[in-house]
């Protein structure tokens, strides 16, 4: 069992569970939620929420994402943490929002991005930084190697925190993944607009996520997994993909 941490039965914790897991991957905010739950965290959902704008920032759009900026911080403003299973849309919030707001001109828009923006964690950073922990006690007896999504790694620098939760995990074969910190190729609209490059890319890192006998490819983002998944799922390779939130969820009774 583990034991709550004091600071999580302190916390107002909020879940965005961003649109794509909403959308495609429901089961990683569900983890998240049991994951806070289980280390004492009171967790709540804002039915509220809705996209952070990034797709529309990235293509050039920013001007018509401002009303999702201000909706974030109507919807997540008063909690005194908010957590997200994705350091893609928190580098969003944390970076383009101010930039957002900055541009259409509304000071007080402006101030409440930067007095919740330092309130919105990536998982790992969460866990580790904000909580103290990084044995969460889960339990995944399976060979596992992780990739560092580029967000997460050039925007938010979370830096080993995944992996230091990781290698706490009981019954985990961690394997390192060669070239770790180069990009799978996914980026979004990259994908789209430059397909080739993009599966070029992608296909390096499933043979590299091949050689190093895993069963299981992790990550925090989603996004990512769905891209180098779709890959290793083309090539019959039999290596699953999981969210860093579902490994960390995982426990003898309620395994992965």
């Amino acid at each position: 069992m583990t034991t709550p941490t004091p600071r999580a039965t302190d916390l107002r914790v909020a879940l965005f569970a961003t649109c794509f897991n909403d959308t495609m991957w429901p089961e990683t905010p569900k983890a998240t939620v049991r994951l806070l739950e289980r280390l004492g965290c009171r967790v709540e959902f804002p039915m509220e929420q809705t996209c952070c704008g990034q797709m529309l920032t990235n293509t050039g759009y920013a001007a018509k994402a401002l009303p999702l900026v201000r909706r974030f911080v109507d919807v997540f403003g008063d909690y005194d943490a908010v957590v997200a299973p994705s350091g893609s849309c928190v580098g969003s919030v944390r970076e383009q929002h101010p930039m957002i707001a900055s541009s259409g001109g509304d000071a007080g828009l402006q101030r409440r991005v930067e007095q919740l923006r330092p309130k919105v964690y990536e998982l790992s950073e969460f866990l580790v930084d904000v909580l103290g922990v990084t044995d969460v006690g889960a339990w995944f007896p399976h060979r596992v190697t992780y990739h560092p999504t580029c967000h997460s790694l050039r925007m938010l620098r979370v830096g080993d925190r995944p992996l230091q939760l990781l290698r706490a995990v009981r019954g985990i074969d961690l394997v390192e993944l060669p070239g770790a910190d180069e990009c799978c190729g996914f980026g979004g609209t990259f994908a789209m607009k430059n397909a080739d490059v993009s599966v070029a890319m992608g296909a390096d890192k499933a043979r590299r996520v091949v050689e190093t006998g895993a069963e299981v490819l992790v990550a925090g983002d989603n996004s990512c997994l769905a891209h180098i998944g779709g890959i290793l799922g083309r090539e019959r390779s039999g290596v699953r993909r999981l969210h860093l939130a579902e490994i960390l969820a995982s426990t003898k009774e309620h395994p992965a």
